[in-house]
């Protein structure tokens, strides 16, 4: 009798792991390491806001509806919870994705408006932050890259015969991605150009 059980057991390891179960497995733990290291770069983005938007206040007080635009995007992001069953969520990660996309439209007004203030341009505290802001936005392009291309593979192999019967059977479902035609676009990091300088003031006679 406990023969018949280990060869039951090892008939039932052969099978699954022939019918994908296994890379099924592997897959969608790369899925959720990528989602992981996406979630970490986007927080690491968000963490930088408050004193971004701190300094350049300091400068361009003005600016309030381009800093209060960044402080509502910045709000709406923390108001969405980034945990691994969200990947399963189409309608969440939608969401998620679109408060992302207005931070960073966000982000890039405000760069972007900065080039009016020289003197902001050259304090050290916001060039600081200006490349830590630029370094994270490069690492949330490779951090997306990889989660593309990890649920690429895992629908993929769960849309794929005979694994995609392993996938029914276990109700593994196909994982939403990022949108991948303006990818270009978001993967273009907001930049300050510290060479430029302000235009001469105009002469003003005696």
């Amino acid at each position: 009798m406990q023969s018949i059980r280990v060869v039951l057991c090892v008939v039932a390891v052969a099978l699954l792991g022939g019918c994908g179960y296994n890379r099924i497995q592997t897959q969608d733990e790369s899925v959720k390491a990528a989602w992981s290291e996406v979630v970490n770069q986007y927080q690491r983005r968000a963490d930088l806001v408050p004193n971004l938007v701190n300094t350049v206040k300091g400068f361009a007080a003005q600016e309030k509806s381009v800093l209060l635009g960044v402080t509502e995007a910045r709000a709406k992001v923390g108001t969405i919870q980034a945990t691994p069953e969200l990947i399963n969520d189409e309608a969440a990660f939608k969401k998620f994705q679109a408060a992302q996309g207005e931070l960073s439209s966000a982000l890039k007004s405000l760069i972007a408006v900065t080039e009016n203030y020289p003197l902001l341009k050259s304090d050290q505290n916001f060039r600081d932050l200006q490349a830590q802001l630029e370094g994270t936005e490069n690492r949330i392009t490779v951090a997306r890259k990889r989660y593309i291309d990890a649920v690429q593979e895992y629908n993929v192999t769960i849309r794929s015969f005979p694994s995609n019967l392993t996938a029914m059977i276990f109700k593994y479902q196909l994982k939403p991605n990022f949108a991948v035609e303006n990818e270009a676009a978001i993967a273009k990091p907001p930049t300050v150009d510290f060479g430029a300088t302000a235009p001469a003031a105009p002469a003003t006679s005696p």
